[in-house]
């Protein structure tokens, strides 16, 4: 049971990462892009460091649930 329940936190935790390295993405272009103000070009540059710390923080843990499944 703790198996399955390790598996599916594995999975949720790997699909948030997915979802805050897509919006770090989207936030650095925006924090690129020379047509849009600087308080939005600013704003998208602090979230897309946020996405990326989230994004970590979902990775590591999703590899935790993994090797406790491996084992």
């Amino acid at each position: 049971m703790e198996t399955a329940k390790q598996a599916v936190n594995y999975v949720s935790e790997t699909i948030q990462g997915a979802a805050s390295g897509a919006s770090k993405e989207a936030n650095k272009q925006v924090a690129k892009d020379g047509n849009v103000d600087v308080s939005t070009r600013l704003s998208a540059a602090k979230d897309a460091v946020g996405d990326k710390l989230e994004e970590s923080g979902h990775n590591s843990k999703a590899e935790v649930h993994k090797q406790y499944v491996k084992n």
